[in-house]
């Protein structure tokens, strides 16, 4: 049933965000799509959302664009160019945590990620559990949306395979299939939550259809080439010059590889917290490799 008091989305200049906010509006929901930038708002407004501006920091801006909804997906935005961007995420999930609060939210669904549920080493997704620890102590009934590795992450990896025929990967061994998720599974499964009435919090681990490998990676890129293509693992010592066009701060490259690490040393599990509730998207890899080849 559609309801007149709408749904918050943030992140809708993102790929989850907008994902989310897409499902909605295609299910014909009121959103209230949030945006630092007013002019990121209008394609949402054209759209028929409202539009509410707000920086992640602003406490009072951010209670404002929270009041009178139904429930809201938050996401805590991660500035990788800042050599402070551990302390950001926690100002930005304090600034949540206390905006949704003052705002009366009634239920938020969250995004997060894989590894949250473990205590330490696991670089980029400590700020993934700061920001459950943070909303979980509002009391506010929250779905925590664990996300797999996001299939999209392979864009700059499948553009160089397309122009050397060498896929380069940070994932080790190539032949380990690890879960991976479309980013528009993720909105589905946001959107979904949102509508849900549960009144109780739960971690919700959000994958794909099946687990992938590096090596279904290339066979993927291959087929679309028409040849074959290697795949390179690269070393540790060689991923600070392989990211160096992404202008990472130092503490980010030391958050990416503490994650990657973690992730090739299978510490970061979807299977190491028996109590998250398993949800699979239906995108296959196949497809959003595709698309990403002809991207490229």
């Amino acid at each position: 049933m559609t309801t007149s008091t709408p749904y918050a989305v943030f992140g809708v200049s993102g790929r989850t965000g907008a994902a989310t906010a897409d499902a909605l509006l295609r299910s014909g929901q009121p959103v209230r799509v949030v945006v630092r930038d007013p002019a990121k708002g209008r394609p949402w407004a054209a759209r028929g959302a409202e539009v509410a501006v707000a920086d992640a920091t602003d406490l009072a801006a951010m209670t404002r664009a929270l009041v009178d909804v139904r429930s809201a997906y938050v996401i805590n935005p991660q500035h990788y160019h800042r050599e402070d961007l551990f302390e950001l995420a926690g100002l930005i999930a304090d600034t949540t945590a206390r905006a949704a609060v003052a705002a009366s939210v009634p239920r938020l669904v969250a995004l997060s990620s894989v590894g949250a549920d473990r205590e330490s080493g696991t670089g980029w997704i400590t700020m993934n559990r700061v920001f459950e620890q943070r909303l979980a102590a509002t009391g506010i009934p929250t779905v925590f949306l664990r996300a797999a590795y996001f299939m999209e992450n392979w864009a700059p990896l499948v553009a160089q395979a397309m122009r050397s025929g060498v896929l380069p990967t940070f994932l080790a061994p190539p032949q380990r299939a690890i879960p991976m998720v479309a980013t528009v599974d993720v909105g589905s499964a946001a959107a979904a939550w949102l509508r849900d009435d549960g009144k109780e919090s739960r971690a919700v681990s959000v994958s794909g259809p099946a687990a992938y490998a590096p090596t279904d990676v290339a066979a993927i890129v291959s087929a679309k080439l028409g040849k074959a293509v290697d795949i390179a693992v690269l070393p540790e010592s060689e991923w600070a010059a392989a990211l160096a066009q992404a202008s990472f701060s130092k503490a980010a490259l030391a958050g990416f590889t503490e994650m990657t690490r973690a992730l090739n040393r299978s510490h970061i599990d979807m299977a190491s917290d028996a109590s998250a509730v398993a949800w699979s998207g239906t995108t296959a890899l196949e497809a959003v490799i595709a698309r990403l080849c002809a991207q490229s």
